[in-house]
């Protein structure tokens, strides 16, 4: 079968160790089941993956890839949610100290078909198209338990999103403002910002720039870079939900002056639950919203995707069609 995967590792030059070409089919073991890939959406984790984070050498070669919809065995329309917890654990699998994700111990979804446990297979509401539903097993799954799990917001409540632009930014705005929030998003990049405001926030500020009013809950997957400006934009008791660290993740100042005299919490979140993924196609079938795709490309330009993503001039998501 056609697949994308790594073949090496480069911290300098990633994309030399990206290879497109056939990979042997995939067997599915009992309790897992085949998925015929028609839509793959490609996220920052692939060309970390390519740069040897998350992934071993003895892994290799390794199709890349944590989302996709599809086809099942059955010929039902499908979302792969990427997390492959222990078949022992039970409850929320993204705390199983044993969890993995697609491409990192299993070979992953840019490819024609992919193996996951059965479990891992969601309905995909027929109103959204696979390239839509391709980008929400991991930047949309997020963002929504960013927002609503981790950050307990709810409608009225106000939110800053640090860095607008990247596929979890882009969901977390247009989840936020469908949910009834106040949106206040950054970027250094006047395009950006304005595209931020047509995509749903109420305003959108120069990176740093001081916000009208203390926010409820600040989204921060930046890191380093926003990192006091996010703390310093939160009100007295306020959350902090923190999923990446896309500029570095040590920040000159921690502000923890700030973090224990205002009682601010700072709560971690990775990715998303069966259920929440569940819950999230759900909430896009009934509200309209739909994902930001920057770009669609035959899985054969998948370097084209690659590069794209690697450059940062990037608003949504990029997604591969089969």
């Amino acid at each position: 079968m056609f697949a994308v995967y790594a073949d090496s590792f480069s911290s300098d030059d990633p994309l030399s160790g990206l290879k497109l070409g056939d990979r042997p089919d995939p067997v599915a073991e009992d309790g897992w089941t085949t998925i015929d890939v028609k839509a793959a959406a490609l996220n920052h984790h692939d060309l970390w993956s390519l740069q040897g984070v998350g992934l071993k050498q003895e892994a290799l070669p390794m199709i890349l890839g944590c989302d996709a919809a599809g086809l099942d065995e059955d010929g039902n329309e499908v979302v792969v949610h990427a997390v492959v917890s222990d078949p022992s654990w039970r409850g929320d699998e993204t705390l199983d100290p044993k969890r993995s994700l697609l491409s990192e111990r299993y070979q992953g979804t840019l490819a024609d078909k992919v193996v996951v446990p059965t479990r891992n297979v969601v309905p995909k509401p027929s109103s959204l198209s696979f390239e839509e539903a391709a980008c929400l097993p991991t930047a949309w799954l997020t963002a929504y338990r960013m927002l609503f799990t981790q950050g307990g917001l709810k409608p009225g409540d106000s939110v800053l999103v640090q860095g607008a632009g990247g596929g979890v930014a882009t969901a977390l705005i247009a989840l936020g403002r469908a949910a009834g929030l106040r949106v206040y998003a950054t970027s250094r990049d006047e395009t950006k910002r304005k595209r931020a405001v047509e995509l749903g926030a109420h305003e959108a500020f120069e990176s740093g720039a001081r916000l009208p009013a203390r926010v409820d809950a600040v989204m921060e997957t930046v890191g380093k870079a926003t990192w006091s400006h996010s703390v310093k934009s939160l009100r007295p008791g306020g959350t902090l939900v923190v999923s990446g660290a896309t500029s570095g993740a040590n920040p000159d100042n921690a502000e923890l002056t700030r973090v224990f005299f205002l009682q601010l919490r700072v709560i971690g979140s990775t990715m998303g639950t069966r259920d929440e993924l569940a819950s999230l196609t759900e909430l896009l079938d009934v509200s309209g919203v739909r994902p930001v795709i920057d770009q669609v490309l035959p899985m054969e330009k998948a370097r084209d995707g690659f590069a794209a993503m690697a450059g940062g001039d990037v608003f949504g998501k990029i997604v591969f069609t089969r």
